[in-house]
C-alpha cells in the first residue's frame, strides 16, 4: 500500500498541469500512465494555440502553469493570426517540435521533486462514506492519497476505427484504459460517449512542395517574436515555413462513392464528434456547395520527414486514404507514416462537477480533460492547472479557485461545462465569451497574474516584473497626455502620409486614438516614450498595452460597465439546501435542470439550458423571504 497526497491519472496536457501545480504547492504526488514514454504526447496537430486557444495559455501561464514555457521553448514556427484586426481576436499560434515537447515535459517533472512517476493502468477508484481514499491498479496495488485528479483523455474505454475495421486502443500505437469507467458508473457518475479524429501523418520526402502554397512563419523585427509566456530570456529558434494546399472534385469524388465504408455514416460510432473541428467526410457531406477545402502542410519537427495533413481528419479505410491523399495537388505521390484515424471514449458529464472541477458525489475526486467532454490541448491544460491548484486547496481546507467568466476564458470554459448538458465535445471559441473585449490574449497577466501569486504558484521575480509593467503603463499613458506634437509643416507632411491632418496642436494621447496612427507615426513625429524599461520585450509590451487602452477605451468602458451590472447577479447566492422541487411557481423540467447542475447564483443559475428570465424571477423572490426570515 503506498500513500500520497494526490494521484495524478493520465499523462497528456491536464495531468502535467495538474500535477506540476500540486506539486509546486507543497503535495507529495503520485503520477500515473499507461506509457511514460508518451508524456506532453501531441497525438493530434503538434501545435499550440490558435483563436481562444491562445488566450487560454496566456492565462495558464499567469496563473504559473507550464503549457506556455513547453510552447515557447520547442517551437519550429510563430504565427500571430489576425494580426490586422482588433487586438481581441488576435491569437498567437505555434508549432512545435513534437518530440521536443515530450522531452520538455518529462524533464520538467523528473525535475519536481514532490512527483514521482508510475507507468500502470488504473482500473479502480476507491471511495469510503462518499470520499475518495485512492485507486487501484490492474495488479491489485493499491494507493491512497485524499485526493485523485482523473485526466484520462481518449483512453477511457478507448476505440479506434479505421474503415469498418476497429480495435480497443486509446490512442494508435497505445491500449486504452479498460476498468476505470465501470468504476466510476458503480460510483454513481454518468458517463457517456464521445468521438474525435486525427489526420494521417506522411512523409514529406514524398510531397511535392513546388505545387503549394508556403505559409510563412511571422517577420521577426529586432529579433523579437512573439511569445506566449510573459518571463523573459525565451529562446530564440530557426522557424520552418508550413503549406497549403486543397482538396479537389476528385477528392470529393472519393469520399462520397466511399461513405458507406464510414463507422461514422453506418452507425458503429454512436458518440458525437466536435462540431468545429469535423472529419473531412463531414466538411464534403454537409458542405456540399464548397468546391474545396484548405489542407494544412505543417512539419511535427525538426529533425524528422514526418508531416501533418492538418484538415484531413477522417475514419475511411486505409486505401481509401491512400486514394484521398493522392488526389491533393503536390501530394500525388506521397507515402503514408501513420492511417487517419476516429477514436470513441467515454468521458463523464461535466454536470457531476462544481466549479472546482471536485465531483459533487466523491469528495476529493477531481477529473480535468477530455474525460470532462471538452477537445484541445489547451481547454485540458486549462481544467488541470485549476484541478491541480484545487486539490491542494481541499488538502489544506481552504477555499476553491473559482475563476468566472468576467475575469477569464478559463473561467468561461468551465462555466460552460458546469452549468451546460454537453452532448459533443467542446471546444473554446472567442464567441463563447461574452466578455472577449476585455479578455484578450495580450492582458492576461493584468487580469490574473496576482491571483497565480496569491495561489503560491507564481514567483516573486514574476509579480515584481509585472507591477513594474502596470506601474511603466501608467507613466506612458500620461507621458503621451502631456506630450504636445505641434502643427508644423514638417508634422503636418508625415501625417499626410497616413491620411491624417494636423490643424491645430494635439497631444500625443489625442493622435493615438486615430485608427490610422500607430507609435510608429509617433516616432516619426519625434515622440518620445518615458520611464525605465527592464529589456526590449518588457518595453514592447508595456507600448502595446497603452496603445490598446487608448485606442479601446470606450469599447473597454463599456464592456467593463457591462461586467458590473452583471456581477450584481453573480453576488446573489442560492443557499446550498434549496429544494427546487417545493417551488411550485417554476416548470418540473426547470426544476430538474436546477437540481441537476445545483447552480451557486443566479447568474449561474440563469445560464443553465432552458432555465428563464421568470424562474430566476422566482428563485430572486424565494432567495429575498429566505433572507428576510432568518
Amino acid at each position: 500500500m503506498f500513500k500520497f497526497d494526490t494521484i495524478v491519472v493520465g499523462a497528456g496536457h491536464a495531468g502535467i498541469e495538474a500535477a506540476v501545480s500540486a506539486a509546486r504547492l507543497g503535495a507529495k504526488v503520485l503520477f500515473c500512465t499507461l506509457n511514460l514514454d508518451n508524456i506532453g504526447l501531441m497525438p493530434c496537430n503538434p501545435a499550440i494555440g490558435g483563436p481562444a486557444k491562445s488566450n487560454l495559455v496566456r492565462e495558464i501561464d499567469a496563473l504559473g502553469g507550464v503549457m506556455a514555457d513547453a510552447a515557447d521553448n520547442t517551437y519550429v514556427q510563430l504565427k500571430m493570426l489576425n494580426s490586422s484586426r482588433g487586438p481581441a481576436v488576435r491569437a498567437l499560434r505555434a508549432q512545435s517540435d513534437k518530440k521536443e515537447y515530450m522531452r520538455y515535459f518529462r524533464n520538467l517533472l523528473e525535475s519536481e521533486e514532490n512527483i514521482s512517476l508510475k507507468q500502470t493502468q488504473i482500473t479502480e477508484i476507491i471511495v469510503e462514506n462518499n470520499s475518495i481514499k485512492g485507486v487501484k491498479d490492474e495488479l491489485g496495488l493499491e494507493y491512497l492519497a485524499p485526493t485523485v485528479i482523473l485526466t484520462t483523455g481518449t483512453s477511457l474505454e478507448g476505440k479506434i476505427y479505421i474503415g469498418l475495421k476497429s480495435f480497443s486502443a486509446g490512442r494508435l500505437g497505445e491500449r486504452a484504459a479498460i476498468g476505470l469507467s465501470k468504476s466510476l458508473e458503480e460510483h454513481g457518475l454518468k458517463i457517456k460517449k464521445l468521438k474525435t479524429g486525427t489526420p494521417a501523418r506522411v512523409d514529406g520526402r514524398t510531397i511535392d512542395y513546388s505545387k503549394l502554397i508556403i505559409q510563412p512563419p511571422d517577420k521577426v523585427i529586432n529579433n523579437m517574436p512573439n511569445f506566449f509566456s510573459f518571463k523573459p530570456n525565451r529562446p530564440i529558434r530557426e522557424q520552418l515555413p508550413c503549406y497549403l494546399t486543397k482538396t479537389t472534385q476528385k477528392t470529393h469524388e472519393i469520399i462520397r462513392s466511399n461513405l458507406d465504408k464510414s463507422p461514422l455514416y453506418q452507425g458503429l460510432i454512436h458518440g458525437r464528434g466536435p462540431r468545429y473541428c469535423p472529419s473531412i467526410e463531414d466538411k464534403v457531406v454537409r458542405f456540399a456547395q464548397n468546391p474545396s477545402h484548405h489542407i494544412f502542410i505543417e512539419p511535427e519537427g525538426k529533425n524528422t520527414y514526418e508531416v501533418y495533413v492538418q484538415g484531413f481528419s477522417t475514419s475511411l479505410p486505409i486505401e481509401v486514404q491512400f486514394d484521398m491523399l493522392h488526389s491533393l495537388p503536390g501530394l500525388e505521390n506521397v507515402s503514408v507514416i501513420k492511417p487517419a484515424y476516429a477514436v470513441e471514449y467515454d468521458s463523464v458529464s461535466a454536470l457531476e462537477l462544481d466549479y472546482s472541477l471536485m465531483t459533487k458525489k466523491i469528495k476529493g475526486l477531481f477529473l480535468a480533460g477530455q474525460i470532462n467532454g471538452t477537445s484541445g490541448y489547451e481547454e485540458a491544460a486549462a481544467q488541470g492547472l485549476v484541478a491541480g491548484i484545487n486539490a491542494v486547496n481541499y488538502l489544506q481546507n481552504k477555499n476553491h479557485l473559482e475563476l468566472t467568466r468576467a475575469n477569464s476564458y478559463i473561467g468561461t470554459l468551465i462555466d460552460d461545462l458546469v452549468t451546460k448538458d454537453l452532448d459533443e465535445p467542446y471546444r473554446m471559441l472567442t464567441s463563447r465569451s461574452e466578455y472577449r473585449l476585455v479578455l484578450r490574449q495580450d492582458n492576461a497577466d493584468e487580469r490574473l497574474m496576482e491571483m497565480g501569486y496569491s495561489c503560491g504558484l507564481l514567483g516573486e521575480d514574476m509579480i515584481l516584473r509585472f507591477r513594474k509593467k502596470q506601474e511603466q503603463i501608467e507613466l506612458e499613458l500620461n507621458n503621451l497626455k502631456n506630450t504636445k506634437i505641434s502643427p508644423t509643416q514638417e508634422n503636418k507632411e508625415i501625417l499626410a502620409k497616413y491620411n491624417e491632418g494636423l490643424d491645430i496642436g494635439k497631444s500625443a494621447y489625442e493622435l493615438l486614438k486615430r485608427p490610422n496612427i500607430d507609435y510608429n507615426v509617433l516616432f516619426e513625429l519625434n515622440y518620445q516614450t518615458c520611464g525605465e524599461y527592464i529589456d526590449e520585450y518588457f518595453k514592447r509590451e508595456v507600448l502595446e498595452q497603452a496603445e490598446i487602452k487608448i485606442k479601446y477605451d470606450g469599447y473597454i468602458k463599456r464592456q467593463a460597465s457591462q461586467i458590473e451590472s452583471a456581477d450584481k447577479m453573480e453576488r446573489i447566492n442560492i443557499p446550498e439546501d434549496i429544494d427546487y422541487f417545493a417551488i411550485k411557481q417554476i416548470s418540473t423540467e426547470t426544476k430538474e435542470k436546477l437540481d441537476k447542475v445545483r447552480p451557486k447564483t443566479l447568474a449561474q443559475a440563469l445560464r443553465i439550458g432552458g432555465v428563464k428570465p421568470a424562474d430566476i424571477s422566482c428563485l430572486m423572490v424565494l432567495i429575498e423571504s429566505r433572507r428576510l426570515k432568518s
